[in-house]
């Protein structure tokens, strides 16, 4: 699974490049009865509603052409949250 994870990010990463997002976390959970893939998101400054939309419209269309994780889950994208 790990090796998935490490190339799911790395594509994400260079599609999002050009608007400096990077992938701060990306991770594979269980919780209760439902898998989810957790893809939290950062760039200096921090990012704002609408770059975190930009940001799912690029990731969803490579999740399902990859199609690397062939259980069914939810796909959680964030941003890193600032202390």
């Amino acid at each position: 699974m790990q090796e998935s994870l490490e190339k799911i990010k790395i594509v994400i990463e260079s599609k999002l490049v050009d608007r400096k997002i990077i992938v701060d976390k990306i991770e594979y959970v269980k919780e209760n009865k439902y898998n989810f893939l957790k893809i939290t998101l950062d760039k200096v400054g921090g990012l704002d509603l609408d770059q975190v939309a930009y940001a799912t419209k690029i990731i969803n269309p490579i999740i399902d052409e990859y199609d690397l994780i062939k259980e069914e889950y939810i796909l959680d994208i964030s941003s890193k949250e600032r202390g």
